[in-house]
């Protein structure tokens, strides 16, 4: 009896080939040796540019989806409202539909867990407030600021030129110091920014320059020395949600920790560039 390689399942009788977004059928990849593979640096990508806790949410979701058609995912995907978040999702279903339509769910989820797991240098991810764009895969000011809250352990350091009107920073602010987190404020005096914060624990320290010429203007949210978001938002509603504003988080310490060591040494008693308000 002769002995035949086995048939390509895809080219049976009745079978109903991938389907694009529009329900049109997908046009399949080249399968040869040296075709590109783009699903494995889109996931490696995702983990990069997403937090934790984010990832994870995401591997829940592929893990429970039967494959790239499944209509669960679909609005997961649809439902992700980050700036260029939904569009690099959907590149992701894509590419798993022309690359590997016939893995589960499962066998990605454990790659992005993997990719999660794997040590790596973390490149500084775009923040904006405003119109959302899919040109830039950037992320929300709204929601990167409370992540970064978050995210604090020890430390939280907070700059800014104004402040007002943010009741869910205040919430993750008093949430930190209630786990013992220490919460410096350096806030610009001539604005009244420190007002915003008055009805928080005692234990935050607020600072104000002892210099009469100038303004503190910088603005800075970091957490611990690991994380640090950065750009051109105050602490405002407006800047946060409305105004078009634009940023950067590091979660490089290598990069972070500098940062966080030159605000502690403008506060640091030796220098007198600051006192507490």
């Amino acid at each position: 009896m002769s002995r035949h390689a086995p048939g390509n399942p895809e080219e049976g009788r009745g079978h109903q080939p991938p389907l694009d977004g529009a329900g049109r059928p997908a046009v399949p990849a080249a399968r040869g040796d040296g075709a590109p593979r783009h699903l494995p640096s889109l996931l490696a990508s995702l983990c990069e540019r997403l937090p934790e806790d984010r990832t994870v949410e995401w591997e829940r979701a592929l893990a429970r989806a039967s494959g790239p058609e499944d209509p669960s995912l679909l609005r997961f995907v649809a439902a992700q409202q980050a700036a260029g978040l939904a569009e690099r999702l959907r590149q992701i279903v894509a590419a798993w539909r022309r690359e590997a339509p016939g893995m589960p769910g499962a066998a990605l989820a454990f790659a992005l867990a993997t990719a999660r797991e794997l040590p790596r240098p973390l490149p500084a991810v775009p923040v904006v407030t405003g119109p959302l764009s899919p040109a830039t895969p950037a992320r929300l000011t709204s929601s990167v600021v409370l992540d970064v809250v978050r995210s604090a352990k020890s430390s939280l350091l907070l700059c800014s030129f104004a402040a007002h009107g943010v009741d869910s920073l205040m919430t993750e602010v008093a949430a930190a110091v209630r786990r013992g987190v220490q919460v410096d404020l350096l806030l610009e005096e001539t604005t009244r920014a420190a007002a915003a914060f008055s009805g928080l624990p005692p234990e935050i320290r607020i600072w104000h320059r002892t210099a009469a010429t100038g303004v503190l203007h910088a603005k800075l949210i970091a957490a611990d020395r690991h994380t640090a978001f950065l750009g051109s938002a105050n602490l405002t509603d407006r800047a946060l949600k409305e105004n078009i504003e634009l940023g950067v988080i590091i979660r490089d310490t290598a990069e972070v920790a500098p940062l966080v060591d030159h605000f502690q040494w403008l506060i640091a008693p030796g220098t007198g560039l600051m006192r507490l308000a």
